[in-house]
Parts: structure tokens; sequence; C-alpha cells
């Protein structure tokens, strides 16, 4: 799940701990041996060989990480691949290429009417697939910002919205309905030289940094956002007369990765159920449980289920996906090139990406939408209830999280695929309700190292979150592995995101 090269601060994490009740018999298909098998210690010995690939990138890199065209990434792939055919999985590793986005550098400062330095992280972030650029201007404001916003904003979405635009100036536009590319590339037919796009305002989720995408390189002005809040005051400022400096120092590399797809020797190929979680991570850090630990847990459920001599009703195919973290590159280049013939196959996909966060919620995918509004596929209801009834057979209490389409999932729900999986939290503040219901600290993110550099092991894995989750993952692979019902019917809906991996497109 992106920050940027240069954010590199050291945080220290405490891991939260609640008590763990004994291992107890879950409803439906019995689990037990499996969880029991599934332990802590083997999936922190997996975390561990990848901090350890982590570190070898530093030569390069100048700091531990498993970015995709890294040595760490290229030595994780190496070392899933290795585990999965000794674990007796029919292993392929799927090549595919992307332009990776590089930020060397940037800055953000208003010049006039007074001189003030903004903060990369807190104030603002360069848009991934920003131009490069070092321009001093007016900044000028697009049509159809409205401050308070009522939701939906349409600025900078038509070219309209730019009549008496000053050629030479800095375009400041407003979130909203239209992708950050049409924005941007409507100021720059206007002859803007940069642009700024401010988050909304209208909602919570709406007011910080946008951590925003342009989708796809080519773009040649500098492109930054801002919180709701800077810009505001940006946009009051403009109305009298505002100068600002933009620079950027980035480019876009092409870069080799890969997926690891393994297929258990079991189980109807025309009811196949992909299990994934990504095995990159952000260019800032080692991704220890973003998203070591998912991919960590379900290699050792592979292994585990294989140890016990598991014979599927369905195949099971463990999927470590690459490019993630710049747009889920990975799992769209797999399910975009599979034949119509064995994407039909697929029944549905579980996906698991950080389980093991310090500050942390068991957060379950809203399959029926029922809680967030926002419905997976036919059938993703059902896997959402596989996870409350397992979670229910523990005593331990779970909080619905929405198909926002942010992980290696949404691809598979953009085809209409049942999808569910788990999550404990990323950069989102922890209430004070859940801090009453899981333990941690209200008013905290749930990972405080989310997408930085100690995002490292062992001190960013809360084990209790881990125990809990993998048994959980361990419960539901099993599960669906086993039934000879089927998940969704006939009935397939796709659903649409405005997500592009973790960066919102619009």
């Amino acid at each position: 799940m992106h920050r940027r090269l240069i954010a590199l601060a050291v945080l220290a994490v405490v891991a939260v701990l609640v008590a763990v009740p004994a291992a107890t018999p879950a409803p439906g298909v019995d689990s037990l041996a499996l969880r029991n098998a599934v332990t802590v210690n083997a999936i922190k010995a997996h975390e561990a060989k990848f901090q350890q690939f982590a570190n070898a990138s530093t030569t390069e890199f100048g700091f531990p990480t498993r970015v995709d065209g890294s040595v760490g990434f290229t030595k994780s792939v190496d070392y899933v691949a290795s585990k999965m055919r000794s674990y007796g999985y029919s292993v392929t590793v799927q090549d595919f290429t992307f332009d990776r986005f590089i930020l060397n550098s940037s800055a953000f400062e208003q010049v006039s009417p007074t001189a003030t330095t903004y903060v990369e992280g807190t104030d603002y972030e360069v848009m991934e697939y920003s131009g490069a650029g070092d321009v001093t201007a007016p900044v000028a404001a697009a049509g159809g910002i409205v401050i308070p916003s009522p939701g939906g904003v349409t600025s900078g979405c038509s070219s309209a919205d730019f009549n008496g635009f000053p050629a030479g100036s800095i375009a400041l536009i407003q979130r909203g309905t239209c992708t950050f590319r049409e924005k941007a590339e409507n100021a720059k037919t206007a002859g803007a030289v940069g642009v700024i796009i401010f988050n909304e305002g209208n909602s919570a989720d709406r007011t910080g940094l946008i951590n925003g995408t342009l989708g796809a390189p080519q773009f040649s002005l500098p492109t930054i956002d801002t919180t709701f809040a800077l810009g505001q005051q940006l946009f009051e400022a403009s109305k009298t007369g505002l100068t600002v400096h933009i620079a950027v120092d980035a480019s876009a590399l092409t870069t080799l990765s890969q997926n690891v797809i393994a297929d258990s020797p079991t189980g109807r190929a025309d009811r196949t159920v992909v299990v994934g979680a990504h095995l990159d991570s952000v260019t800032a850090g080692p991704g220890i449980n973003d998203n070591g630990s998912g991919s960590a847990a379900i290699l050792e459920v592979a292994k585990q289920m294989s140890a016990l001599g598991t014979t599927n009703v369905n195949r099971v195919r463990f999927a470590f996906w690459g490019g993630e973290e710049f747009g889920l590159l990975g799992s769209e280049y797999y399910v975009s090139h599979l034949p119509k013939a064995e994407l039909k196959n697929i029944a549905l996909n579980l996906n698991f990406d950080m389980v093991a966060s310090p500050n942390f919620v068991r957060f379950v995918y809203d399959g029926d939408g029922s809680a967030t509004g926002t419905k997976g596929p036919t059938g993703s209801g059902n896997i959402e209830q596989v996870y409350a009834s397992y979670f229910a057979s523990q005593n331990l209490a779970t909080d619905p999280t929405a198909f926002d389409g942010r992980s290696d999932y949404g691809p598979f729900i953009n085809r209409g695929i049942p999808a569910g999986g788990l999550f404990t939290g990323a950069e989102g503040i922890k209430t004070a309700a859940q801090a009453a219901t899981y333990g941690g600290t209200a008013g905290q993110p749930y990972d405080s190292c989310y997408h930085q550099a100690c995002d490292s092991y062992p001190s960013n894995l809360n084990l209790t979150a881990l125990d809990q989750m993998s048994d959980a993952i361990a419960h539901s692979v099993l599960t669906f592995a086993l039934t000879s019902s089927s998940v969704s019917g006939t009935d397939r809906t796709a659903v649409k995101t405005d997500w592009k991996g973790n960066h919102r497109v619009r």
C-alpha cells in the first residue's frame, strides 16, 4: 500500500498486545489442525528473510528496500518460488515490465506575499508520474472550486474551467469527480507551467494529502497535491496575488517485475481459489508489514496445507504479486492476460495486505456492502460471512472495511469475481471506540511506519494481530479449498474503483 524515496524518517513502534484465546474449533470446515500448524514463529522466519533481502538493496538505494527492480525484490521472488516448489506446488514466475516512477527530490515554497517553505509529506506530495521541472510563477485558480464543498466538485474537469486562464501561471485545482490526469491535461492545454491539486474537504477522508497518481508517465508539468487546509489558504491568497515555487526532480524507469503463481497439486481447475498477497514494498523501506506480513502468512499456510496432506476439492492458486505499490500492476497483468476460459474458472479471490499492524484493528472486507454501502460482486458477502462466523467462534470482534479497490483484489472485483480478505489498517487513524475494543492508542495511525523506512523487522510487527489474522487466513483458505458449493452462483457484477494501487486517480 506508497510514499517517496526521500521519506526515510525512522519511527519506533511498540507492538500492541492483547490476550489471545486458546485455539478452539471453528464453524464449518475443521481448520484446527491447520491453524495449529501455522505458527507466528514460522511466519516470522519468512519475515526475517524478507528483511535480509531488503538489506541487500542498500548498496544501490542507500537503505533497505524490496521495491520492484531492486535486489531485495528479486531475492524475495526467488525465495518464494523456491519454497513453493519445495512444498509440492506447480510454480510459474510471470514477468512483466512497467515504468517505475522515481522521485529524487522536490520543493514547494510560497515566494510572495509571505515567504513560506512547505514540508513534503505533511503539506504536500509530488503526484506519482509528475513531470520534472523547476518553476516560479503566479498561481491562478481553475473554475469550479467550491468551499465548503458538498462533494462532487468538477474543478478542472473541462476546458471551460480554464477560460481566461493566464498562460504561464501555476494552476490551482480542487479534487473531485474526474481523474487527476484529466485536470492536469486541461491545465497544460490552457498554458499552465505547473499544477497544484488540493483535497476536496467534504469528508474526513478528503482533508489530508491525496496520495494521488497521474496514472502513467509522459506528463510534462511538475504536479503536486496538497491538504485541503493548505489548498484553501492558497485559493484565498490567489485572489489578491500569490507566487509560488515548485521544483520536482523525477523520472520514469522501465522496470522488470514478476508475479509468483503456485498451484496446488489437487483440486478442480474449473473452481480455482486465488489466494493473493503482494510481494513488493514501496521504495522507502523494506515493507515488513506492508506487505511482508501477508506474503509470509500465505506462504506458511501453503506450506502447512501441503505438510498435512490436504486433498483439495478446488484448486488453490497462491499468488505473490509484484508492482502493487505502483498501481496493482502485477494482479492487473495476471488477470488481463488470462484466457477467457481460465478467467471464468476463478471462483473467488482472497486478498491479504497488511495483517500485523502495530496499532491494529481486525478489519474484514464488507462483501455485502451492509456497513459501508459498497458491495463486492455477487458471492463477496458469502466470503465476508466466513470471516464473521470464524471470528465470532473465537470471541474476537471485527470491523468492516470497504471495497475501495486499494489492493490486489481490485482487478478481480472489476471483472465481477467475488472477493474478500483481511486487513489490520494502514495510515488511517484509530478511533476511541476501536481502542476500547482492540486496545492500542486512539488518535494514532494503525501503522505509524506505513510506507516508511521503519516498516522493518521485527519492530513493526504486532505478533498478536499476526497470530489472530494468520489463523483466520488458514481457516478461510481451507474452507474455500474444501467447499463443494458455489460461492457466487451465476451472477457477477463488476465493481468500479477509483484507486490505482494505493494511489487515488481522482
